[in-house]
């Protein structure tokens, strides 16, 4: 990930400077510490009555090819209910009511350095599945069938699924 060099309040250059106990990035112009923090996501854990883990295969980098939970970027306005719920739409077609909040974690990137991730649980769904936005392809999957997941935070949350209501 490329350091910061200008600031996204007025453009100018920016410093470090010893603020709270660490080294931050500061705005001289505007006297403003510029704070980074993690990029929030969501994903879900949606399960049909088989007790399967609905997956969908990624079109996009990172880790293009490889399986994971519906989910994505929470945008401006959004909740992340209704980032988790939309983004269920955009990759299988799926309209969906989140059941419980399994959770939060962080997961590394290269790219953004830390996504925080909010994980859902959904069992009530509608709608015909298909592959959409990006994903090349979306299955259902039994536990002891899942092939290599895209990211570790989706992986704990399948594991969180199936410790506390399915069949290990």
């Amino acid at each position: 990930m490329q350091k910061k060099s200008f600031c996204h309040f007025c453009g100018a250059r920016l410093s470090e400077k010893q603020l709270h106990g660490t080294i931050r990035l500061f705005c001289e112009n505007c006297n403003e510490a510029i704070y980074e923090n993690p990029v929030p996501a969501t994903c879900l854990v949606v399960v049909d009555n088989k007790e399967r883990i609905l997956l969908v295969k990624r079109s996009v980098e990172p880790k293009i090819g490889f399986w994971c939970l519906p989910g994505g970027f929470i945008e401006l306005g959004e909740s992340p209910g209704q980032a988790a719920l939309r983004e269920l739409k955009e990759e299988t077609g799926l309209s969906g009511k989140i059941e419980l909040l399994f959770g939060v974690t962080i997961n590394s990137s290269p790219r953004y350095h830390s996504v925080l991730m909010v994980g859902y649980l959904i069992k009530n769904y509608t709608g015909i599945l298909e592959s959409g936005d990006d994903a090349s392809d979306a299955a259902y999957f039994n536990y002891k069938d899942l092939p290599e997941i895209a990211f570790e935070s989706h992986m704990e949350f399948i594991r969180i699924y199936y410790s506390a209501y399915g069949p290990c």
